[in-house]
């Protein structure tokens, strides 16, 4: 569904304590994602939003949630037209395609499509 939360990241320093925090606090069953990236993802069954824990590039704490859009570049170029800024253009991974931007305050919110959409 277009224009629904779809996604809440959760990422600082230390990926692996924020695993065990959130996946204790709450009883999420995470799982690493592929590769190198000090990652992990919880997809609650029977519905609900799904989450990411891990390691910041930047090291830098934050949490951010991504919406679900049909088409996450319409949504960027209307989110500068209503003064945010795209800090990150539309993206293509292996299983999602998102972008993100920032709102008139600064806090960083994320657009996303899943590929399988």
């Amino acid at each position: 569904m277009a224009n629904e939360v779809a996604w809440v990241e959760v990422v600082g320093k230390d990926g692996e304590k924020l695993k065990s925090f959130y996946g204790d606090l709450f009883g999420w069953k995470v799982e690493k994602v592929p590769g190198d990236m000090p990652y992990w993802t919880h997809n609650p069954e029977g519905g609900g939003v799904g989450a990411g824990v891990g390691q910041s590039p930047d090291g830098q704490d934050h949490v951010t949630f991504y919406v679900a859009a049909d088409d996450p570049q319409t949504v960027l170029d209307k989110a500068e037209k209503l003064g945010g800024k795209t800090v990150m253009p539309v993206t293509e991974m292996e299983m999602v395609t998102f972008g993100l931007f920032t709102d008139p305050e600064g806090n960083t919110i994320g657009v996303v499509k899943n590929q399988q959409n």
